[in-house]
């Protein structure tokens, strides 16, 4: 655990804009950081130049401007971060934790089984690439073993990292850098103490504690946030509509997040500073349900 001064962050990602369920976790992340005390910060997380879209990163802080967000220090862009995560791979290769991997997706799901988060990689190159075949992407080499994080919020979680994701990507074959990897680096390097963020990321973190322990760095404490789904069950995300929202209704649009998250406010607070001042004065993980929360959108 640790007893360093809080540091939490919000880190969108700028493949579309912010809809009800970033905003939900923008909120739950910021009011956990204000209410100990701490520091809040914003990073985009822009690493995958084929699916952003044109302008959405600086309409991301414009409405989160608008719904009177306010962030510590400079906005950090992972696009110009490159180096660190060269470093760290570095590092990983040359510890043994990281090797070359040759396969193509093809090749891996004719013969791999399915796991918790796609295809088990089943170890092809562990032992270095065929003859007369070179290395696509970068794995790190998972150990055998279940590994377990206490989560704030919603308990202890529990996976067996080898049998159900399998060693996983750390540098794409087209040379992009995975999250898994980025995401580790970045909230080092920043010096987070918390991670709170949306519970679809709960599988990702015994990936995280991997590529922690691997480079010596010493492990944040998390919180998984209930996500918001649609009628059908599904995550409020771009890939299923999920309809942007504005600044123009935003302390209604607060006021309904925090009730998502088990904070309602009194009918008698509607301005934007009125709603985020009860919200700090209140706010209360144990009030925040374990989700997930599925919600209409008319």
């Amino acid at each position: 655990m640790s007893h360093a001064p809080y540091r939490g962050r919000f880190a969108p990602s700028p493949t579309g804009l912010l809809h009800a369920g970033s905003l939900s976790t923008a909120v739950g992340s910021y009011l956990e950081a204000r209410s100990r005390g701490g520091q809040w910060l914003l990073r985009m997380e822009d690493l995958d130049p084929p699916r952003e879209m044109p302008g959405a990163a600086d309409a991301i802080l414009r409405t989160l401007e608008a719904f009177g967000f306010e962030w510590d220090g400079e906005v950090v862009y992972q696009s110009r971060r490159h180096d660190l995560y060269r470093e760290a791979l570095r590092q990983l290769i040359a510890s043994g934790h990281a090797y070359a991997c040759c396969c193509t997706r093809k090749e891996i799901a004719a013969t791999a089984r399915r796991g918790l988060d796609g295809y088990v990689y089943p170890g092809t190159c562990r032992k270095g690439c065929p003859d007369g075949r070179e290395g696509r992407a970068w794995r790190l080499r998972v150990e055998d073993g279940e590994w377990t994080t206490h989560d704030r919020l919603q308990g202890d979680c529990r996976q067996d990292l080898a049998r159900d994701i399998g060693d996983f990507i750390l540098l794409r074959a087209d040379g992009f850098w995975a999250y898994q990897l980025a995401v580790v680096v970045d909230d080092a390097e920043q010096g987070m103490t918390d991670i709170v963020r949306g519970a679809d990321l709960l599988v990702s973190t015994p990936r995280q504690l991997a590529v922690y322990d691997a480079l010596g760095l010493a492990r944040p404490e998390y919180c998984h946030l209930p996500v918001l789904t649609n009628g059908a069950g599904e995550k409020l995300s771009k890939q299923t509509l999920a309809p942007a929202i504005s600044g123009a209704d935003a302390a209604r649009q607060l006021r309904v997040a925090l009730s998502r998250l088990g904070h309602a406010p009194p009918e008698d607070c509607q301005g934007l500073s009125e709603v985020w001042a009860w919200a700090l004065a209140n706010w209360s993980l144990g009030r925040v349900p374990r989700g997930p929360l599925q919600i209409g959108l008319d």
